[in-house]
């Protein structure tokens, strides 16, 4: 976004109107250690927010995650727990792992893994256990991701207080808020910004000299060629983010293609004497780019358990039109009415990213008018608007009713296989900070307007320049967020590090662990989180092929872990921990058994010992785990097709288990190692 604050003069590009256009705007005006304490102040200022804001994850920050979308954390941690041993043993994570969804395994390539983020964050993980690594992730978000677009804006000669505003706007939108809820990778959006600002800086040209601290940049360096120097940067911040969240990268990739073509429709000239430095440069950003994130791109789209589509419908995660101006329960400013719509967006809260409001709405109205004139200010607006068009999805929702006949332009662009991959919602993230972008741009262009007026506009009782900042402020007040509610980590079994011990499995052995991980009930996914065990598990959540279309965990069969997780729910006491957890497996096999099929299909289920010890034995299991008593219907059930446990210990019950186990062999199924 912020890369949009330039604009064409003949065969260079200069920077936008505020630069010269109020004078605390102008970096070449203003000392050098003013630049420096203003670089430094606001982020501090945005980290003291954002701690604020993640109160309530700090105060136990290692067993804290934020309310609302406890399987997405579960399974962020086990990401989390999965980089940080593959670092430990001197590697980094493969890519294909047998860690879930023993034996087939899953390709994290098309999983939300947090690859890098997982390796950076490797020794936090190992010290201090993954939700710490988290809850510093969700605070860094925040922090990080504004001074991301101060940054930028700043670079561009956008002023203090306009980049300090347009910072906080983008960082701390109701979008990122939305998505601490359990999905970090879309919250950490720290390289967006600074990737459009260098795909601009390509294709139009670098910031004039003047915005550049003298001495900023090393002599070999400056021996290098401009574009080959931005374009080995550009590389760089894309196959980062191509390790954070692949999704985003292709949403800022199309939001970074509208900003570069508006400049290039604006001045048409100019842009075709940009042509061949902006090649060069974005040649050299494919080569760095393909170069680090090739091996893994290849592994995605050419290696095992490759698929084909989402497991989501767009039409499901797409935004709703009133939802631009109804905000949701965890922003100061809300009634009980419109808390209670937004939470029932068919998407849940994790994905209700839209809202502006009517004043900031009306703030950006204003500003694309004062500033479409300015180059930078019409490549805001556009980007801005577009963005927010696609992210209706293929279809129009307006309070809560789909209208299927008419067509958006997302229908068409879905039918690009990239785009159908990714969920139009999303591109929220991007059009918040267009947003912010836009309404610097204006705020400058208005002050200098004022300024320019001299001496009337300086009387008492006169709207001043300054107080433009104030009411632009205020126009944001409706963005401002509470602080994020916590709750508590569900617990690790009290026997569980001892069971692992006696049962002496060797590295890579698959465990089917009790309840069975689904992405409905993610309890042993984050047991294998906090203490590294089970290293190969049964089950799990994670996205996966069937039939080479993309599921949620549909590897493994799809009624036997129900039952299984059916009968765990029955022995857990009421008061437990696992409670809730407990009430919706019951939920979900009650609903699965009132199928219009459930009694034929029960019948071929594990409800009998033959056709369960075929489906036991075709997951291949080593070892069980179960969190019940011997007493307990499942461990009752369990001692019928495998025999009495071989451990026993705090509340927990295991079986070592020795051989290939071919289907419908009870013997070997009952054999102990």
């Amino acid at each position: 976004m912020a890369g949009a604050v330039i604009w064409f003069s003949g065969n260079s590009a200069a920077v936008i109107g505020p630069a010269d256009a109020a004078p605390e705007s102008n970096v070449a005006a203003r000392p050098a250690h003013a630049r420096s304490t203003a670089s430094a102040v606001v982020p501090l200022c945005y980290l003291l927010a954002a701690v604020l804001l993640t109160r309530n994850l700090w105060a136990d920050p290692a067993s804290r995650l934020v309310t609302g979308n406890p399987h997405d954390t579960d399974q962020f941690a086990w990401f989390m727990r999965y980089a940080a041993t593959a670092v430990r043993q001197g590697r980094l994570p493969a890519l294909v792992t047998t860690g879930m969804n023993a034996p087939a395994g899953v390709n994290l390539m098309w999983n939300t893994s947090l690859l890098l983020p997982g390796v950076v964050l490797a020794p936090v993980t190992w010290l201090a256990g993954p939700q710490v690594s988290l809850t510093i992730l969700t605070t860094a978000g925040f922090a990080a991701s504004a001074t991301a677009l101060f940054w930028v804006l700043r670079r561009w000669d956008v002023s203090v207080g306009a980049a300090a505003l347009a910072g906080a706007v983008y960082g701390f939108s109701p979008a990122l808020l939305q998505s601490a809820i359990g999905h970090y990778d879309l919250q950490l959006a720290i390289l967006p910004p600074l990737i459009i600002s260098a795909g601009v800086r390509l294709t139009a040209g670098p910031p004039s000299p003047a915005s550049r601290p003298a001495g900023s940049r090393a002599r070999w360096l400056t021996r290098v060629p401009s574009s080959a120097r931005t374009g080995a940067w550009l590389g760089l911040l894309v196959a980062a983010q191509v390790f954070i969240n692949e999704e985003v990268a292709l949403a800022t990739a199309l939001a970074g293609v509208l900003v570069v073509a508006v400049l290039a429709a604006s001045r048409p000239g100019a842009a075709v004497r940009r042509v061949e430095p902006a090649a060069a440069g974005l040649v050299t950003a494919a080569v760095v780019a393909l170069a680090l994130t090739g091996p893994a791109l290849w592994t995605q789209f050419h290696g095992p358990l490759i698929e084909h589509g989402a497991p989501y419908s767009p039409n499901t995660y797409r935004n709703d039109l009133t939802s631009f101006v109804t905000p949701q329960s965890a922003l100061f400013f809300h009634t009980a009415a419109s808390a209670a719509a937004a939470a029932s967006y068919r998407g849940g809260p994790p994905e209700y990213l839209p809202y502006l409001g009517w004043p900031l709405i009306a703030a950006l109205v204003v500003s694309s008018v004062v500033s479409w004139r300015r180059l930078a200010g019409r490549a805001a607006t556009v980007t801005f608007v577009l963005l927010c068009v696609f992210s209706l999805g293929p279809h129009p929702l307006i309070a809560g009713r789909s209208y299927a006949a008419v067509d958006l332009p997302w229908h068409w662009l879905e039918k690009i296989y990239v785009v159908r991959l990714a969920l139009p919602d999303r591109l929220s993230i991007l059009a918040d900070g267009a947003a912010a972008t836009l309404l610097a741009i204006g705020v400058d262009v208005v002050r200098a307007r004022l300024a320019k007026r001299g001496a009337y506009w300086q009387r008492p009782g006169r709207l001043g320049p300054a107080a433009v900042f104030a009411v632009a402020a205020l126009c944001c007040l409706p963005l401002l967020p509470r602080p994020l509610p916590a709750s508590g980590t569900m617990p690790l079994p009290a026997g569980w590090p001892a069971m692992f011990a006696r049962l002496n499995l060797r590295p890579g052995s698959s465990v089917l662990v009790l309840p069975v991980p689904l992405w409905s009930l993610t309890l042993a996914m984050r047991w294998s989180a906090e203490s590294g065990d089970p290293s190969a598990m049964i089950g799990g959540y994670f996205i996966g092929p069937k039939s080479g279309e993309a599921q949620l965990g549909r590897l493994i069969t799809r009624r036997a872990p129900i039952y299984l997780n059916y009968l765990w729910a029955q022995g857990v006491p009421p008061g437990s921990p696992y409670s809730n957890a407990a009430r919706g497996a019951l939920a979900q096999w009650t609903r699965l058994d009132r199928q219009p099929d459930a009694p034929q299909a029960l019948a071929r289920s594990v409800v009998h010992v033959k056709p369960a010890l075929a489906v036991l034995a075709s997951w291949r299991p080593q070892a069980v785990v179960a969190d019940a008593a011997v007493s307990s219907p499942l461990g009752e059930y369990l001692a019928r097709l495998i025999g009495p446990p071989t451990v026993t210990v705090d509340g927990l019950i295991g079986w070592r288990l020795s051989g290939t186990l071919p289907p419908g062999t009870s013997e070997l199924l009952s054999s102990r190692g």
